[in-house]
């Protein structure tokens, strides 16, 4: 299937490791012109010249931005679209908040989890946007979540309510972009084999007094598939939504999780 993305400009925050990663991967696979973006240059430096070897992409680029920054993003979006000519793709993702209950939350952690997982996502799109607008055919935003967006998680008090904050902030987008085919989704990863689930296994381990390992098995029982997510598989849901094979999809949250989600 040709996703017509070749030569397409694509912006992905948060991708110099995990799910942003792997999806830059399969962006530049189809021969699109990525730009990655992180706070560490130096994530960025590696995860630029692993995805041009991988894929044999040039056009693999990146520009450091902390995504708490609303200067930063602005100036992002900006300087790749001067560099490209506009703006086609724009993949909005963040780390996670920090595991933890209600009680444990002061005003800065729901403060620091706002701006990251919830404005990011308004500040990159808002400055993106009017550049998909310009184009024939639009644009495609997808915003990377978390499988909270449909059933809460345990212990995550501040993605339970940051995530079903996008995917409102996604539907209501797509419905007032969509005579200017600009296409917004939100893909909910459940449990992908990342360093941020390993980490979130080793916080539940620590409030739970329960060796890692146990806590490992827990998890595992719980999705019906009997295994970890891989990265590229999620991506794969990220390529199609945010690709132009993509023509009526729109509003949506999706989760990949293997259907660990008993919510309808």
């Amino acid at each position: 299937m040709d996703l017509f993305l070749k030569d397409k400009t694509v912006i992905i925050t948060g991708a110099s490791q995990g799910l942003g990663r792997a999806s830059a991967l399969a962006f530049a696979l189809e021969g699109a012109h990525v730009w990655i973006a992180s706070r560490s240059e130096e994530k960025l430096k590696h995860a630029v010249e692993d995805i041009q070897k991988q894929s044999g992409n040039k056009n693999v680029q990146y520009m450091a931005c902390d995504m708490r920054d609303g200067a930063a993003i602005t100036a992002l979006v900006k300087n790749v679209a001067a560099k490209e000519g506009g703006i086609d793709v724009l993949v909005n993702n963040a780390g996670g908040p920090p595991a933890g209950g209600f009680l444990e939350m002061e005003d800065a952690d729901w403060q620091a989890a706002f701006e990251q997982n919830l404005l990011s996502v308004v500040r990159a799109s808002r400055a993106a946007i009017p550049y998909m607008q310009e184009n024939t055919n639009g644009g495609r935003i997808v915003n990377i979540t978390s499988s909270s967006i449909k059933q809460a998680i345990e212990n995550l008090i501040l993605s339970n309510t940051m995530r079903p904050g996008v995917l409102g902030l996604t539907k209501s987008m797509a419905q007032e972009f969509a005579a200017d085919q600009i296409l917004v989704n939100t893909v909910g990863p459940g449990k992908i084999a990342t360093d941020r689930i390993t980490q979130l296994m080793e916080a539940t381990a620590k409030k739970k007094g329960e060796h890692i390992e146990d806590v490992q098995s827990a998890q595992m029982a719980e999705i019906p598939m009997g295994r970890l997510g891989k990265p590229e598989e999620f991506a794969k849901a990220v390529l199609f939504l945010g690709s132009f094979a993509n023509t009526y999809i729109t509003g949506q949250g999706l989760v990949v999780d293997g259907a660990s989600v008993q919510a309808l």
